[in-house]
């Protein structure tokens, strides 16, 4: 990252102590949601390593555009840099749950929804598919390298949102509000050929017994709805992971848009 150039500062100098609190309140607000880096099976030890270590890396950054005489702890910094950071996790978080939702909606259709395993990402029991399209997801995101990238949209953040600057957060986060509504947009996208293919099974079984009715339809109906709506899901997992992979464009996207809303935050009276 380019904060690294200009090498660690004096901590001990006017204002970076409370500029390294605020770095790692903005940090720690993306670890706290960000995929990957929020998962339960990272003990809390290291994620506490990994806050300070972050912390450390981005402090001089940070600073370069941070006015040293004006920072300070306060609750509104504290809730303000959280809020950022969880802004930005949140945005990459999104994409993750719709791939989720998606698996949520084909496990229901199909009708494996008494089926459950272990998630090891939140350390909870969850729907078959729900659990491997959310396992799927966070290993096209490592492999994109969407947690450097998360931390590089920190990195950057700095630059337009200075710590300790003023900002709308309740503005910034209504467009986050609003792109929550992609999670059951995409989940139902995605999840949209498993329920047409159970559908259309269930509507001709459904026609099979009107006009055979000495044949066990109900027998054949279970096993017919899961064999063809997991053959269904499979054949559908090209189209997914391309409009997975495309996941860093929607994630700029919505952080632009938060950005965009923050920064309308009207300057204080002492300064006009």
């Amino acid at each position: 990252m380019n904060s690294l150039i200009f090498g660690l500062p004096d901590f001990f100098a006017p204002g970076v102590a409370a500029a390294f609190v605020l770095t790692a309140l903005r940090v720690g607000g993306l670890l706290l949601v960000a995929p990957a880096w929020s998962a339960k099976s990272v003990p809390m030890r290291l994620r506490t390593a990994l806050l300070v270590i972050f912390a450390v890396m981005l402090l001089p950054g940070a600073l370069h555009s941070a006015d040293r005489t004006q920072l300070a702890i306060t609750p509104a910094t504290f809730l303000t840099e959280t809020a950022i950071g969880f802004a930005l996790g949140f945005a990459a978080a999104l994409v993750v749950a719709g791939a989720e939702f998606a698996g949520e909606l084909a496990t229901n259709t199909i009708g494996l929804s008494g089926v459950a395993i272990f998630d090891p990402i939140n350390n909870t029991q969850s729907a078959l598919l729900s659990s491997f399209m959310q396992l799927m997801m966070l290993t096209l995101l490592l492999m994109a390298g969407g947690h450097i990238i998360m931390l590089q949209a920190v990195a950057r953040s700095f630059a337009v949102l200075p710590l300790g600057a003023p900002i709308a957060i309740d503005l910034g986060f209504m467009p986050l509000v609003k792109a929550g509504g992609t999670i059951f947009a995409s989940g139902l996208q995605f999840a949209s050929p498993v329920i047409a293919a159970v559908l259309l099974t269930n509507l001709a079984l459904a026609i099979l017994g009107r006009a055979a009715p000495q044949l066990q339809v109900m027998s054949l109906a279970f096993p017919l709805q899961i064999g063809v709506g997991l053959i269904t899901f499979a054949g559908s997992l090209g189209l997914v992971v391309q409009a997975l992979g495309d996941w860093q464009s929607s994630y700029s996207t919505t952080v632009e848009s938060f950005v965009r809303a923050a920064l309308l935050a009207p300057e204080p009276a002492g300064r006009r």
